[in-house]
């Protein structure tokens, strides 16, 4: 707290209302918030996009593929602004240093969700309205990402594999941001395709794991203590290995599936490699507590989540085996899509309900809105990945599916942002 600056009890005294102000009393509150801003945003802009596509009740002009947009915002858009919420205000603590002013981190954070309004617009009205939004994007990002490392610089901390490696993640997000900017404007797509692919495998699944990694056993014995905090470290380099493997088969399959002779030896080695990891990461998910953690609905929705990516891996994997027999790729849109809503998002809704409910005086539980919410989003996955079958009727699943995830997402945004421009429940600071 600045000095004269009133504390949260003086506040909480003084006004419950919901304050704009508020939203700069912690890191939290002004990341979360701005992401709930462009989630929502992005899950209506969808799902009018998938109506757009079935009806002509609505009718959408397009400058550029609503799929790159949709891709790009989903992976770079409100992830990012979550990221940072958590990590400036985990990662200090981790670090053992000093935490930064909230208004330092101001700028980069609006720059971002300004950023990506302007590209779902821009898609709609002028290419360069998109272009300039995503170049205003990824100046925040790049501006965050040097603040991340100015913390791990100032820090001396002997453990710091955490948080290096999240530090190396944003790099790779930066370059690919960039990369997919870069490639817009000399319209390369298909490289700018790759680049999304990328960021969401080096940048966003990276972050994710990591964090996991420390945090779930972490949360877990908090709330079981019956059950050790168990977390070695081959488990994230596994874990990394396979997002790394990932980004390079995108380069490898830039022009599509690898045809002649050596097709049939890359899907069987990347799929025997996607189905072994995702059978170790099951085994993990078990170990971790997977089974224990269902007496408490916010612990499994962690352990949920990353059971999803474990699932996503062998699903992956055995698409690719199909595939050598069929001679042609299959069903990899449904384990990305398992990889995206299934784990992310879970995890994305278990975690950031989880340091909300803890930073703003509430209780660590998952109430009766939180877990259906959840369970939605379970349902939401399962249809996508349903979508991604070779069928007629496979189509008509995306605009429920879009549906589905918008109105889940926003009845979570808008309900945890209205937290966040209040102060703590309890009084306290933070």
């Amino acid at each position: 707290m600045n000095p004269g600056k009133p504390s949260a009890e003086v506040l909480a005294a003084l006004d419950r209302h919901w304050r704009v102000r508020y939203l700069l009393l912690a890191p939290h509150r002004l990341g979360f918030f701005l992401a709930m801003v462009v989630l929502v945003a992005s899950g209506v802009w969808w799902a009018l996009v998938q109506l757009d596509r079935v009806s002509v009740a609505v009718v959408l002009p397009y400058v550029m593929s609503p799929t790159l947009v949709h891709a790009a915002v989903m992976t770079f858009g409100f992830v990012p602004l979550f990221f940072s919420g958590f990590l400036f205000t985990a990662g200090p603590k981790w670090l053992r240093v000093e935490p930064l002013e909230v208004r330092v981190l101001l700028i980069p954070l609006l720059m971002q969700a300004i950023g990506w309004l302007l590209w779902l617009m821009g898609v709609h009205t002028h290419m360069l309205v998109a272009l300039g939004g995503l170049a205003l994007a990824w100046s925040g990002l790049a501006r965050l990402t040097w603040l991340l490392w100015r913390l791990v610089w100032r820090s001396r901390e002997p453990d710091q594999l955490h948080a290096r490696t999240v530090g190396v993640a944003f790099l790779v997000g930066c370059a690919s941001l960039g990369g997919l900017l870069a490639n817009l404007v000399v319209g390369a797509t298909a490289v700018a395709q790759a680049c999304v692919l990328t960021g969401l495998w080096g940048f966003v699944v990276v972050v994710f794991v990591t964090v996991a990694h420390r945090m779930i056993p972490f949360f877990t014995s908090g709330a079981m203590p019956f059950i050790t905090t168990w977390r070695p470290f081959w488990a994230l380099g596994l874990m990394v290995l396979a997002a790394v493997v990932e980004v390079a088969a995108v380069w490898v399959e830039i022009d599509g599936p690898l045809h002649g002779a050596m097709a049939p030896v890359w899907m069987l080695a990347r799929g025997a490699f996607e189905l072994g990891c995702g059978c170790i990461l099951l085994w993990l998910a078990s170990v971790w507590g997977l089974l224990q953690s269902l007496k408490n609905r916010l612990l499994a929705m962690l352990h949920i989540g990353f059971l999803w990516l474990g699932l996503a891996l062998v699903l992956g994997g055995l698409a690719q085996l199909l595939g050598v027999m069929q001679d042609t790729a299959v069903l990899s849109l449904g384990s990305l899509h398992a990889v995206t809503i299934g784990c992310l998002a879970s995890l994305m809704l278990a975690m950031v309900t989880r340091v909300s409910c803890g930073h703003s005086g509430r209780a660590l539980v998952a109430d009766r809105t939180v877990w259906s919410l959840f369970v939605l989003l379970q349902i939401t996955a399962l249809l996508r990945i349903a979508a991604a079958a070779q069928s007629t009727l496979a189509s008509w699943l995306l605009l429920p599916t879009a549906l589905m995830w918008a109105a889940t997402m926003a009845v979570w945004g808008v309900r945890l942002g209205n937290w966040y421009g209040r102060v703590r429940t309890d009084g306290r600071a933070g």
